[in-house]
């Protein structure tokens, strides 16, 4: 795999690394999270007029740039690092590419030049309680388990089926949706066709609609704002022309492209935390000679860059073929846990501190890994849609890009650490710290 960036995209991530470095960085974050949206609207103004960043990966007809997966790797890497709290990920790598998946002309023109000016955010409610599950990373969505099931579980769709649309009352509510409370539009997935013979289809639903009711929840991320969404005979627009859309294939599809920008996002708050520690073990002095200069230091500093490098070239990957985006994200996100969870230990007395910066990263590590993960399902699901487990294999959801033998050579070559990517392009960002060159490269032949 070549992984040389071009110009243009290192032009994009040294813009916005800048931009984000101006407007505070993590140190900022507290008087974000503390308005009523759960982040800066006039930095997120500044991301949508400046730079164009919710609409980056939308179609030039819709107002938006019209760039690939890697640019948007790219700018979700530098949000981690700032870990940045944005709606960008619930709007422009959840709920926008359903919507220009399943939905009519009409409703894409409507919708989509809305969200790629960043005048309008979006959020995906689901109910069930598994975000991961429902967008088929740790395990199969065709059955619609994940939307509650039942004759009253989940979300119901209520009232005459449409005759080429029309409008549906939806009942239930969902818990833990990313950035619920501040959405203007909100993608809902709901049943219909009444029980038994119930489907899982998607609508939207305007934020301040009648009927719906949100409340803002207390999260371990407070950079990943949660609500719980009430919708009490709410109404509700089909997303598409009838009844017949595939939308667990669309969540599938949009679940393997989110899994590349989440793994992006970790491996860059995990490099963050490891940049910082290593300028703390360079200054701060024990016994007369600072504290990274102690052999035990450098071992544990030169087995976090390993992981932070083997990450990033799984999640560079990832940005390619969409298939092994699950297993770059179980990747991404335990070496975001470790990393985070090392520079806390590492920074000593004050590491454990509310004052100091690093607890922000192990939530944000850990958050991540309780809305996405576990690690250990994104790897026993991938493995068995590989069909490394003969008779188990799972049959990939309808619409997606390759095959299951297909998902096997991606998932090979997002394991296969930094040898897979080029040497240069795969450590873009990162800084060696003193010593461990000579242990990296060890550790990579170790095939860690």
């Amino acid at each position: 795999m070549d992984a040389a960036l071009t110009a243009e995209q290192h032009a994009i991530r040294r813009t916005l690394r800048d931009l984000l470095a101006r407007s505070g960085g993590p140190e900022a974050i507290p008087a974000a999270v503390r308005t009523a949206e759960g982040h800066d609207p006039d930095l997120w103004r500044r991301l949508a007029e400046e730079l164009g960043l919710p609409g980056l990966a939308l179609p030039e007809e819709y107002g938006g740039a019209g760039c690939g997966a890697t640019e948007s790797t790219l700018v979700c890497e530098e949000a981690g690092r700032a870990l940045l709290p944005t709606p960008l990920l619930a709007t422009s790598g959840l709920a926008a590419p359903l919507i220009a998946a399943l939905g009519t002309p009409d409703q894409r023109a409507a919708l989509l030049p809305r969200i790629a000016a960043g005048d309008l955010t979006a959020a995906l409610v689901l109910p069930g309680g598994s975000l991961a599950l429902a967008l088929g990373l740790t395990g199969d969505n065709l059955d619609g388990a994940w939307a509650g099931g039942g004759r009253a579980g989940g979300i119901q769709a209520r009232g005459q089926r449409p005759e080429g649309g029309g409008v549906r009352l939806l009942y239930g509510e969902a818990e833990r949706v990313l950035d619920g409370h501040s959405a203007g539009l909100l993608v809902v997935a709901a049943h219909t066709g009444g029980y038994p013979r119930s489907r899982t289809q998607l609508f939207l639903v305007p934020g301040d609609a009648p009927g719906v009711v949100r409340t803002r929840l207390t999260a371990l991320d407070e950079t990943r704002p949660l609500a719980r969404v009430e919708l009490r005979e709410a109404p509700a627009e089909l997303l598409g022309a009838d009844d017949t859309a595939d939308a667990a294939g669309a969540l599938a599809a949009t679940g393997r492209t989110a899994a590349a920008l989440l793994a992006a996002e970790a491996v860059g708050t995990a490099a963050s935390a490891l940049e910082r520690t290593v300028e703390y073990v360079k200054t701060r002095e024990q016994f007369g000679r600072p504290v990274g200069s102690f052999q035990a230091v450098k071992h544990r500093i030169a087995d976090l860059y390993v992981r932070v490098e083997a990450a990033r070239s799984a999640a560079y990957h990832a940005a390619r073929d969409p298939e092994a985006g699950p297993l770059a994200l179980a990747q991404a996100l335990e070496a975001a846990r470790i990393t985070t969870g090392e520079a806390i230990q590492l920074h000593g007395g004050i590491g454990f501190t509310w004052e100091h910066v690093a607890h922000r990263y192990f939530k944000r590590a850990a958050g991540d890994e309780l809305l996405f993960g576990p690690v250990h399902r994104l790897r026993d699901h991938a493995a068995r849609r590989a069909g490394l487990f003969g008779a188990d294999r799972v049959t990939p959801a309808a619409g997606a890009t390759a095959d299951a033998g297909a998902a096997a050579d991606a998932g090979a070559a997002a394991l296969a650490g930094p040898g897979a990517a080029s040497g240069a392009e795969a450590g873009a960002g990162s800084a060696s710290p003193p010593g461990v060159a000579s242990r990296a490269g060890s550790a990579h032949g170790a095939g860690v």
